[in-house]
């Protein structure tokens, strides 16, 4: 039986116009955060689609030489992170 590792969305090329995400360290606002979507995490930097306390937010994770910082983007209503999301897949937001 064949057990394949399941890969996340990868982002698209970065556009030469793009909007500048407002990456904020982590802080621990929840007691529990539902990841709703990630990109791969083959690469140095994934993210993920988070939802917490009737919200979500963007989780921004870099692993560099055994050192991992995160991030997130500003907690905001739902409609408005999933726009950014897709924004961050197309590559027109980063």
């Amino acid at each position: 039986m064949s057990r394949e590792r399941h890969h996340g969305h990868h982002l698209g090329p970065l556009q030469a116009v793009h909007e500048l995400i407002d990456w904020r360290p982590e802080r621990p606002r929840a007691d529990r955060v539902r990841v709703k979507e990630h990109t791969c995490d083959c690469r140095a930097t994934f993210y993920e689609l988070c939802q917490a306390g009737g919200l979500m937010f963007v989780r921004r994770t870099h692993r560099l030489r055994g050192a991992v910082t995160v991030h997130e983007s500003p907690w905001a209503l739902s409609r408005q992170v999933e726009e950014l999301w897709l924004r961050l897949l197309m590559g027109s937001a980063r």
